[in-house]
């Protein structure tokens, strides 16, 4: 193991849309390991949009301090351990952060199954918090039932790809919003009923003659406009699962809220939940059985974006709030062996 660890620190808040000098990359010493510690080699870094939430302010989780390492999930191998029960060469997963090598408590990450057999990069998509994200939110939260219509907004990203899958897994009929005609054919391709490309349709007409029942479930990742539109195509008891809201992310001066609230709530008996995937912790080892079972079968296919080098690490945020990625965005950091 080198001295050597590349860390990316937060300098500043960011004001507008995530610029790179937000970050600096610092070269600095592996923090030593006490009792009850390990060392981690990070290997691949998963980028996420709630790390742009992360380094704002506020939040569901304290921000990101300034000149502190920038936090994120990510998966890694122990190179050294004063820890019992996790010794040297255990594959691990956690809130690493963006550097090379991370010191952490033992209770602070979580041991991959030893007989692991899939790419370390999908515990952090589909067998991740990705991939519990869609199905706690779908399924725990949303409580999706055959023959419901689900509309999904994102759908083409790490969590909305999953949650579609699982949706026509429940028999659903799926509709999925996306931003590209790439992104809407690979759904297609999913097996998802219908798509609407929102940089080249109304959305709310589009609502209209896909959903013309109206829509029973909508899993919301975007927020804004979109989530406006969905809200006057719900059906009479339909329910609205706010996972996320990435239209607003990157913009200090989000627009205001959408409208119809409490109105469309009342005359609809309409039901809005948020939740954090944290919230279902206790059943994470429930979900990864689950979605490995469902990935083996051939009912939920994998689509990772890798990044090359945590050097870029912050390039890819940034395309990753633009929409660039199709599936889970990660950045490769080392190899495993």
């Amino acid at each position: 193991m080198g001295d050597d660890n590349r860390r990316w620190r937060l300098r500043r808040r960011p004001e507008g849309p995530l610029t790179p000098d937000v970050f600096e990359l610092v070269t600095e010493s592996i923090d030593e390991p006490a009792v009850g510690e390990v060392v981690v080699r990070v290997l691949a870094l998963s980028l996420d949009p709630a790390n742009r939430v992360w380094i704002s302010g506020p939040s569901y989780r304290p921000p990101v301090a300034i000149d502190a390492v920038m936090d994120g999930f990510a998966v890694g191998k122990v190179v050294r351990s004063r820890a019992e029960g996790i010794p040297e060469g255990t594959l691990v997963t956690g809130d690493l952060g963006w550097q090379d090598y991370a010191t952490r408590p033992a209770d602070e990450v979580r041991k991959l199954p030893h007989d692991n057999k899939r790419p370390v990069s999908n515990y952090l998509g589909v067998l991740g918090v990705t991939g519990l994200t869609a199905y706690f939110g779908l399924l725990g939260v949303g409580k999706a039932k055959p023959k419901e219509t689900v509309l999904v907004s994102g759908a083409a990203g790490a969590t909305g790809s999953v949650a579609v899958q699982i949706a026509k897994m429940w028999s659903c009929r799926v509709v999925g919003i996306a931003g590209t005609e790439a992104k809407c054919q690979w759904l297609t391709d999913l097996g998802v009923d219908a798509t609407i490309n929102y940089r080249e349709q109304d959305v709310r007409k589009a609502l209209e003659e896909t959903c013309p029942e109206g829509v029973d479930l909508y899993f919301d990742n975007v927020g804004g406009s979109i989530l406006e539109a969905a809200l006057f195509a719900m059906r009479q008891g339909g329910r609205v699962v706010c996972c996320g809201a990435i239209s607003s992310y990157d913009d200090n001066k989000p627009p205001a809220s959408p409208r119809g609230i409490p109105g469309l709530f009342i005359a609809k008996r309409l039901t809005m939940r948020g939740f954090v995937v944290t919230d279902f912790e206790r059943r994470f080892s429930d979900g990864i059985a689950a979605l490995a079972g469902w990935i083996e079968s051939g009912h939920v296919q994998v689509r990772e974006d890798r990044v090359e080098g945590l050097e870029n690490a912050p390039t890819g945020l940034m395309g990753l709030l633009a929409g660039e990625n199709i599936g889970k965005r990660y950045v490769h950091v080392a190899d495993q062996d």
